[in-house]
């Protein structure tokens, strides 16, 4: 999944019922639940994705709760749960708040589900947007951009090899405080959420990947060039995984309303038009199937894996 010339255009998938905003739930989700989630990941499993991914909010404000809903599962407790009925996928937050928590209490919990699913993590990271979970975690929501560049680099040393990390900033200072069991991965990864310039010059400079939050195709080249360029500038080698989330999809032709933005047909048809992502320099894509039901979601997970995937290259 990561970077240099496009070779193979990987595909990942947010899980649904875990996080139900709705911007993209779909009905049946509001009486859904774990076994749901389970089936789902198994699904998901088997059809070769390359990752499955939760999302994270700590608590929503009542003035938000309408649009974001109050449904969001725990990602460190839910791909934890995932990791145990799964056997090959790996496990992303998309993405995960860390300038909410201390790095270390992150890395505990992040090392641990590591460990646990046998080097399975992709540490997803963002700067959050929900003032309000900032302030009664009391931590300062106008310098959430500052807080997460640093708690990148402490959590770069609390989830290396080291029993004993060590880091030395402005906001976290740590040395001799030993954590076990360490990571079962050698450099667990880490991929940076958001599209705003910021965003994007801290994936290029302090990222092992980018996850854009769904930029529309036609503006994806410029982020991309900015991400090399910059990256090249810093004299930065090591390949970054470039992101994207495409719009909606459905495989085959559907028998009801799916939306005009989602992109449906034969499998060659679909195939075709998530091609010219690779061709922008993308390396994975994140998909979302419309669905009325866990069956129906399964089904197109499953025909996706089949059908769609192998046409991807």
């Amino acid at each position: 999944m990561e970077g240099g010339p496009v070779s193979r255009l990987a595909y990942g998938i947010q899980l649904p019922v875990q996080s139900q905003s709705t911007l993209y739930t779909e009905r049946w989700e509001a009486a859904a639940g774990p076994a749901d989630l389970v089936e789902t990941a198994r699904a998901v499993d088997r059809a070769g994705f390359a990752y499955l991914a939760c999302c994270d909010h700590v608590a929503i404000p009542r003035r938000l709760a309408p649009a974001m809903s109050t449904v969001w599962y725990d990602p460190v407790a839910t791909l934890a749960h995932l990791a145990a009925v799964t056997e090959r996928v790996r496990l992303l937050s998309h993405v995960a708040v860390v300038g909410l928590r201390h790095p270390l209490l992150s890395a505990k919990q992040y090392a641990t589900l590591d460990h646990l699913s046998g080097g399975r993590l992709v540490l997803g990271v963002g700067a959050g947007h929900v003032r309000e979970e900032f302030e009664v975690l009391d931590v300062d929501f106008d310098r959430r951009g500052a807080v997460l560049d640093e708690a990148i680099d402490a959590l770069r040393s609390a989830l290396g090899p080291e029993e004993f990390p060590e880091h030395h900033g402005k906001l976290y200072d740590f040395a001799d405080l030993g954590q076990r069991p360490r990571p079962a991965q050698e450099h667990v990864p880490i991929w940076i959420g958001g599209s705003s310039p910021a965003a994007v010059r801290r994936a290029a400079l302090k990222g092992d990947g980018w996850l854009p939050q769904g930029d529309p195709r036609d503006r994806l080249p410029d982020r991309i060039g900015r991400l090399k360029a910059l990256r090249e500038e810093a004299g930065i080698e090591a390949p970054l995984t470039v992101g994207a989330i495409t719009e909606p999809l459905y495989v085959g032709r559907a028998g009801w309303d799916v939306g005009r933005r989602t992109l449906s047909g034969a499998p060659e048809e679909i195939a075709a038009s998530l091609r010219a992502y690779r061709a922008m320099g993308v390396h994975q894509i994140q998909v979302r199937f419309r669905s009325r039901s866990r069956s129906e979601l399964i089904d197109q997970i499953g025909a996706f894996g089949a059908e769609v995937a192998p046409r991807l290259d």
